[in-house]
């Protein structure tokens, strides 16, 4: 599936050392690789962690293509009806090859 359909929307993506970044899809090319503007990365807490979880504001990012596990469209009405520093949950992990 190409990515094209993506370009210039809100995106999720999930990077190979489980990193959460949140932002619009600016530019890809055929190895993956991603340029991604307005980019936030979510860390998510665990439950029994004291610390809200964040957003971290990055801007303008770039993500390797080795490193994109998932790429997802992101429902921009309801991404934005969530309060994300009171989200908490488990690591995603890594991946392993």
């Amino acid at each position: 599936m190409s990515l094209n359909s993506y370009t210039e929307k809100k995106v999720c993506i999930i990077t190979t050392d489980g990193r959460n970044l949140v932002g619009t899809l600016a530019a890809h090319d055929y190895t993956t690789n991603l340029v991604l503007k307005n980019t936030v990365e979510r860390v998510i807490r665990s439950p029994d962690d004291g610390e809200p979880s964040a957003e971290v504001p990055l801007g303008l990012y770039i993500v390797r293509g080795e490193n994109v596990c998932l790429v997802g469209l992101v429902d921009e009405a309801l991404d934005a009806s969530i309060n994300w520093t009171e989200v908490k949950g488990a690591a995603i992990g890594t991946t392993k090859h």
